[in-house]
């Protein structure tokens, strides 16, 4: 474990000091839009904003990376993106803040494909199952520290803003004086959505609805904890619980899959943060302490589906498609997650406060009702053909898709001479 983090250790510490950034931003931003007076609906469109972009950053970015360098790539954008996040302070108005957005969005799905096809480069087949590990820690544990940086100033003032654009800045440092070699880059080539869904319609659909509760929830978090009256801090650990639940209970629940089978447990777990939504609307009226234990076991059930969901589809992949079929998970989870704050505004609009987890129960309830129709539709697959379960970090490019779907099938990814390891036309039969 050690060496490899000695190997890339300037990588993992470019890539905290981005997920300090952005995961400061995000909260942020949802917090001084209501204090802006922003109304729901458009906050909700303006944080959506930063998921159309990195959706179309990473389409495009792979391209930008594989024509000029990851180096020049890597520059740009994070001075592009420690820019943008103080034009935030000079024009205070919603449609501004979209375009501002959808520019960050794309500066960071650029930053994340060069980092991560850097770690890709520097993994080994005995290193890469660790390095995924430690990058998924760093990932979700500096989104956590984020939050709690919020206290650090007056969301009111210009201090946090100053601060976002100066960690981003200083991500530059350890990325640009790295003495490694830059990789060789290839962009995956995805299949098609049509396809995908044809081999696995749950796999497909629960990605997607993943997707969109992720955006919901860290697009509108902030906003949701301002309308029940928490303070910044209150905000600040209330957005770091969901990251740090999904964090602890990502290993759990995914070697319970790897032993059982894993749409029933896909199926339960996705009930069971449906159930934990509705029961933290309630102890939100009643109780905050009650409100952070039932956010941390939501948070700790819904961002494991991202890898239930991945690990699923991969099942009835053959393993020259696994690679092809990430870059086609990252483009429909993007959708999803672009249609997440617009969907939970539209929530709290109509509802009120209690619309947000009301909307992130509904989104988990239809996953498990889609997966509850399917297993009457196809029986399961036997444990022995399973594939092994990877933790994923809620927010990957198709690079990093990539090196998950590389280790998914180096760990035990179905065998070509399997009888579910079938072209889609035929597996889905």
């Amino acid at each position: 474990m050690m060496a490899a983090v000695r190997s890339c250790w300037a990588l993992l510490l470019g890539i905290a000091l981005m997920m300090l950034g952005n995961g400061l931003q995000g909260s942020l931003l949802g917090i001084r839009a209501s204090l802006e007076g922003f109304p729901t609906t458009a906050t909700g469109i303006l944080m959506s904003g930063y998921f159309a972009g990195f959706l179309g950053g990473s389409v495009l970015a792979p391209k930008l990376v594989a024509r000029v360098g990851h180096v020049r790539v890597f520059a740009a954008l994070a001075s592009l993106a420690s820019s943008a996040i103080l034009i935030h302070i000079v024009w205070i108005d919603p449609a501004t803040w979209t375009v501002i957005r959808l520019v960050t969005g794309f500066c960071y799905a650029g930053l994340y494909v060069v980092a991560e096809s850097w770690l890709n480069d520097q993994a080994t087949n005995q290193t890469r199952g660790q390095l995924l590990s430690i990058y998924m820690v760093v990932m979700l544990g500096g989104a956590a520290a984020g939050q709690g940086l919020l206290n650090v100033a007056d969301p009111a003032g210009v201090n946090l803003f100053i601060l976002v654009s100066i960690l981003v800045s200083l991500s530059l440092i350890p990325m640009l004086l790295s003495t490694g070699p830059t990789p060789p880059f290839a962009a995956p080539r995805p299949v098609g959505i049509r396809e995908l869904y044809r081999v696995s319609p749950t796999g497909v659909v629960g990605y997607f609805g993943a997707m969109m509760a992720s955006g919901a929830y860290f697009g509108m978090g902030a906003v949701y904890g301002r309308e029940i009256g928490l303070s910044v801090r209150d905000i600040s650990v209330f957005v770091s619980l969901i990251l740090l639940g999904g964090m602890f209970l990502q290993w759990p629940l995914g070697r319970l899959s790897d032993a059982w089978d894993r749409r029933q447990v896909l199926t339960a777990v996705t009930f069971l943060a449906a159930l934990f939504a509705l029961l933290a609307s309630v102890a939100a009226e009643r109780s905050l302490l009650a409100l952070f234990a039932l956010t941390a076991l939501f948070g700790g059930t819904t961002l494991p589906m991202y890898s239930l969901c991945i690990a699923y589809t991969n099942d009835y992949l053959e393993r020259d498609q696994i690679v092809q079929a990430s870059g086609t998970l990252v483009l429909i989870g993007g959708i999803g997650a672009v249609f997440g704050p617009i969907s939970a505004a539209v929530a709290m609009q109509g509802f009120g406060p209690r619309g947000f987890f009301w909307w992130l129960a509904t989104i988990h309830a239809a996953i498990g009702a889609f997966a509850l129709y399917r297993m009457t539709r196809r029986p399961a697959l036997p444990r022995a053909e399973q594939g092994t379960y990877l933790a994923v970090a809620h927010r990957v490019t198709p690079v990093a898709s990539a090196l998950y779907a590389e280790e998914a099938s180096e760990a035990g990814g179905p065998d070509d001479t399997s009888e579910t390891a079938r072209p889609p036309s035929v597996a889905a039969s």
